[in-house]
C-alpha cells in the first residue's frame, strides 16, 4: 500500500527556521542565511520522510512564512504598493506582505491575517482587485522539486487548490471576490502551467490542497471548482511528460460534492477519515471511484499528538478497500499542526511518553498501517507492531478526578446567569470606574524583552533563586506601571512578565497537565507555540494570577485589568484528550477559571478581561454543526467562568484573527461587559454586523496591527477612530490595539501606544465640540 503525507513543519527540530529568519529582520545575519537554513531544513525533512519509508514525500510544503503567501506570489496577485517598494530580493517584499514595512523604500501596512480553517495557523489573506494581473510568476515549486531530485529523492509536489485561493483571496476593502470568466480562467491556466511543468521535470504525483471543499457550498461554488479543474486536469498529459493529479481535502467531509469531484477522473482523491469519516465513507459506498482514481485514505491524524490507534486505522482502511480497489494511506492533514518529534522531550517519563507521536513519530505510524494493512487477518493479529500498539489503548492511562466529576454534576441553570442585567450591570460599572468616553487600554500583555526571558530562564535552571526572581517581577511591574501612567492609559495591565505564553502559564497552576521542552508549532511566520497537553481530569491547584494583579494595582490609583485566558481557549490551545469530549474538558476548564475570576474579584481587581481569542477557530466548518456540536456549550462556558461576580465587575474578553460577522449573536451571548477583537488588517465589517445584529456588549476594534515592525502615526489612528466612529456609538467604544504585545519590542510599543493616546484625545476633543455645537 502506498503511503502519503500531506505536508510536514517547516520550522525546524529547533526553531531554526524562527531564528534565522528574525535574525535576518533584526540585521543580525544576512539573507544567504537565511537560505541556507532553508535549504538544509527542506533536505533534513525530506531524509526523514524518505528513511521512514514514505512513498509520496510533499515538497513546495515549506514556506519562508505563509503557503497562501506563495500561492499569491506564484499567480502573480501582489499588490502594487508592495512591487513600488523595489526590493531587489523577493523574499524582502513576501515579509513586506506578511508583516508590513516601515523604511527608506516605504511605509506600508500588512496583507490581512486569519485563521487556517479551525486550526492556530494563520494565513495571509491574498488581495486581488480588477488590476491584478494573474500570470505565472514564480517557480518556487519547481525549483523546491528540482532541489530534492539532486539528493535523490523525487517528491510529490503541493499547491494550494485554484479554488480554495479563490475562495479566500479578498479584494481591497476585505470582500469575498466577484469571480469574472477572466479571472477564473486566468487562475486555471497558472495552474495548468504548473502541472505541465511538473509533468516536464519527471514529477510522478502532484498534490492539490482544496480544503474549502469541505465548506457549505452553493451550486456557484461547486460550477466553480468544476470549471476551474475542467480546465487545468487536461494539462497533466503534455508532450513533455505526464503528471497524476491528487486532489486533497481535509478537516471535514466532501460528501455532499464527492460525486461532482469522482466526475472528474483526478487520479486521486484525498479523503480525510478522521474529522469526515462517516460522511466521506458513505459517499465512496455510494458512488464508488473513478476507474483511474486512487482514494487517499487520511487515517493519521495530523492535528493531534497521541499515538494512533492502529486496530481503528486499520478498520477504516479496510472499509475502504472493500469498495475501491485502489487505496493509499495518507495523514489526514498536514503535519504542519504538530510538533517536530518526542525526541529529547526527557522531561516527560518514558511511560507517559510512550502514548504520544509527533510528526517525525507519526511517519512511522503511518509506513506501520500500510505494512498491517498489507497482511492477511492471521498475520496482521500476530505482529508484534500491533500488539505493542493495542497495549496504549486498555484504558488504564488515567483514573478519574473525583472531586471534580461531583462539581460538574452540582451544577444548576442559575450557575450559567449572571445577574442583573447587561444594561444595570453597565450603568453601574460606569459610575463605579469613572472612566471618560474612549476609554484607552491594552491587550494584557507588554514586551517579553530578552532580559525577562533570560531571567525566567535564570529561575527555572536554580541560577537565581525565587526572591530575587520575584524582585526583578515586581521592579518590571512598578516600571510598565508607572509607563502607562505617563502616556495617559486609562485602563492599565500589569504586563505579564512572569508569563511564559498565555495557556502554558495557566496550565502549570492546573491539576491534569502536561508540558513539553521542545513541542513547539508554527502559529504564524516566525511565531510558535508550545501547547501543553490536557493528561486528566483538570482542575484549579492554586491560584494563578492574583498575586501580581494585587500587587500592580496597589501601585496605581488608576484601574489594572485582571488577565486571565478562558476555558474555551486553553482547550483549544493545549492537546486535548481524545478519551472525553472537549465539552467535557471545557467545563472542567470553566469550573478552574472561575475560581481564580472570583479570588481576584475578592483581590480588588474591579476589571478582569477573559481571553477567549480562540472561540472561533474552532467552529465547526458546516454551518449547521455550529450550534449542536460546539455553540451550545462554548458560550455557557464562558459564562459559567464569570456568572458569579459582582454587577460592578467589568468583564472584557477578547477575540483575534477570525471571521466573526456569522456568529455576532452568539458572542453577544457570552454576556461580557466589553470585547477587543482585531480590526485593524481587514475593514471594518465586522462593526456593521455589529450594528445590525443590536449587539449590546462595549467593544473595542483594535486600531493598530500588533503583529508589524511599523509605528502608525497619530494621524493615521485618529482616521482609523473616526472610521469606527461611523459605526458604533461613542460611548460603547474603547481604544486599544489589536492583540497583546508580547512580540513585540518596546522600542515599537511605546510610540504606538503614545499615538494611540494622543488620538484618542483628539477625538475625545473632537466629539466634546460637537455636543457643545
Amino acid at each position: 500500500m502506498l503511503t502519503s503525507v500531506s505536508g510536514f513543519p517547516r520550522i525546524g527540530r529547533d526553531r531554526e527556521l524562527k531564528k534565522t529568519i528574525e535574525g535576518y529582520w533584526k540585521g543580525r545575519n544576512g539573507l544567504d542565511d537565511v537560505r541556507s537554513t532553508a535549504k538544509a531544513l527542506r533536505a533534513e525533512h525530506w531524509k526523514l520522510q524518505a528513511e521512514a519509508g514514505i512513498d509520496l514525500i510533499p515538497s513546495n510544503d515549506f514556506s519562508y512564512y505563509d503557503q497562501m503567501l506563495d500561492t499569491a506570489i506564484m499567480l502573480g496577485a501582489v499588490p502594487q504598493r508592495y512591487r513600488r517598494l523595489g526590493f531587489e530580493n523577493p523574499e524582502d517584499m513576501l515579509f513586506a506582505m506578511a508583516r508590513g514595512y516601515q523604511g527608506p523604500e516605504g511605509d506600508v501596512t500588512a496583507l490581512p491575517m486569519k485563521k487556517w480553517f479551525t486550526t492556530n495557523y494563520h494565513y495571509i489573506v491574498p488581495e486581488i482587485d480588477a488590476s491584478t494581473d494573474i500570470r505565472l510568476s514564480s517557480l518556487k515549486a519547481i525549483d523546491e522539486f528540482d532541489e530534492a531530485l539532486e539528493q535523490g529523492i523525487k517528491t510529490k509536489p503541493v499547491l494550494i487548490g485554484p479554488y480554495t485561493f479563490l475562495k479566500l483571496a479578498r479584494d481591497p476593502q476585505a470582500e469575498e471576490l466577484e469571480l469574472d470568466r477572466g479571472l477564473i480562467d486566468s487562475v486555471a491556466s497558472v495552474y495548468a502551467d504548473m502541472l505541465r511543468l511538473f509533468a516536464g521535470h519527471d514529477a510522478d504525483w502532484a498534490q492539490f490542497d482544496e480544503p474549502y471543499l469541505v465548506l457549505d457550498k452553493t451550486p456557484g461554488d461547486v460550477e466553480l471548482f468544476k470549471s476551474l479543474y475542467s480546465a487545468i486536469l487536461p494539462a497533466r498529459n503534455s508532450v513533455d511528460g505526464s503528471v497524476k493529479l491528487l486532489i486533497n481535502t481535509y478537516f471535514g467531509h466532501i460528501g455532499d460534492i464527492y460525486e461532482t469531484v469522482n466526475s472528474l477522473n483526478f487520479d486521486g482523491i484525498g479523503l480525510d477519515l478522521i474529522e469526515g469519516r462517516d460522511e466521506n465513507l458513505a459517499a465512496l459506498k455510494k458512488y464508488g471511484v473513478a476507474d483511474c482514481t486512487t482514494i487517499f485514505a487520511g487515517v493519521v491524524n495530523g492535528r493531534n499528538i497521541w499515538r494512533n490507534d492502529y486496530a481503528a486505522s486499520l478498520g477504516l482502511l479496510d472499509a475502504v478497500k472493500s469498495v475501491v480497489p485502489r487505496v493509499a494511506a495518507s495523514t489526514a492533514c498536514s503535519l504542519l499542526h504538530v510538533p517536530f518529534s518526542t525526541e529529547g522531550e526527557t522531561g516527560i517519563e518514558p511511560e507517559t511518553r510512550r502514548h504520544f507521536a509527533f510528526a517525525v513519530e507519526k511517519l512511522g505510524e503511518l509506513d506501520d498501517i500500510a505494512t498491517l494493512a498489507d497482511l492477511d487477518d492471521g498475520k496482521r493479529k500476530s505482529a508484534k507492531a500491533l500488539a505493542g500498539n493495542q497495549a496504549l489503548f486498555d484504558g488504564s492511562r488515567v483514573a478519574p478526578d473525583q472531586a471534580v466529576a461531583k462539581r460538574l454534576a452540582a451544577l444548576g441553570e442559575k450557575d450559567f446567569v449572571r445577574q442583573p442585567a447587561r444594561a444595570e450591570r453597565r450603568r453601574l460599572q460606569h459610575e463605579a470606574l469613572g472612566l471618560p468616553e474612549l476609554p484607552t487600554t491594552t491587550i494584557g500583555s507588554f514586551p517579553q524583552t530578552s532580559e525577562i526571558r533570560s531571567m525566567r530562564a535564570k529561575a527555572r535552571k536554580g541560577e537565581i533563586d525565587q526572591a530575587a526572581y520575584d524582585a526583578f517581577i515586581a521592579k518590571s511591574i512598578d516600571e510598565v506601571i508607572a509607563h502607562q501612567e505617563r502616556i495617559g492609559l486609562d485602563v492599565l495591565v500589569h504586563g505579564e512578565f512572569e508569563r511564559n505564553d498565555m495557556v502554558e502559564y495557566f496550565g502549570q497552576h492546573l491539576n491534569g497537565f502536561l508540558f513539553t521542552k521542545n513541542a513547539w508549532v508554527q502559529s504564524y511566520g516566525t511565531r510558535c507555540v508550545k501547547p501543553p497537553i490536557v493528561w486528566g481530569d483538570v482542575s484549579r491547584a492554586e491560584p494563578i494570577t492574583v498575586r501580581w494583579s494585587k500587587y500592580a494595582q496597589s501601585r496605581t490609583q488608576h484601574v489594572v485589568k485582571g488577565m486571565l485566558t478562558g476555558p474555551v481557549t486553553i482547550l483549544n490551545w493545549s492537546w486535548p484528550r481524545e478519551d472525553i469530549s472537549n465539552e467535557l474538558q471545557t467545563q472542567q476548564l470553566a469550573l478552574a477559571i472561575r475560581d481564580e475570576v472570583l479570588d481576584l474579584e475578592a483581590a480588588g481587581i474591579r476589571v478582569i478581561q477573559i481571553d477567549e481569542a480562540a472561540l472561533r477557530e474552532k467552529l465547526p466548518l458546516r454551518r449547521s454543526d455550529w450550534h449542536k456540536k460546539y455553540l451550545d456549550w462554548a458560550i455557557p462556558a464562558f459564562r459559567l467562568v464569570h456568572s458569579a461576580v459582582k454587577p460592578t465587575t467589568q468583564i472584557h474578553t477578547h477575540m483575534c484573527y477570525s471571521e466573526f460577522n456569522d456568529i455576532i449573536a452568539d458572542i453577544d451571548n457570552m454576556d461580557a461587559d466589553v470585547i477587543s477583537f482585531e480590526a485593524s488588517r481587514g475593514d471594518l465589517v465586522v462593526l456593521d454586523a455589529i450594528h445590525d445584529a443590536h449587539f449590546e456588549t462595549e467593544v473595542g476594534p483594535g486600531v493598530y496591527d500588533i503583529h508589524s515592525p511599523r509605528i502608525p502615526s497619530t494621524k493615521e489612528l485618529v482616521e482609523r477612530i473616526r472610521e469606527i466612529l461611523k459605526k458604533a456609538d461613542a460611548g460603547r467604544v474603547w481604544i486599544n490595539p489589536d492583540c497583546g504585545l508580547k512580540t513585540r519590542g518596546n522600542e515599537e510599543t511605546w510610540p504606538s501606544l503614545e499615538h494611540m493616546v494622543e488620538a484618542a484625545r483628539t477625538v475625545r476633543a473632537e466629539l466634546a465640540e460637537g455636543s457643545k455645537a
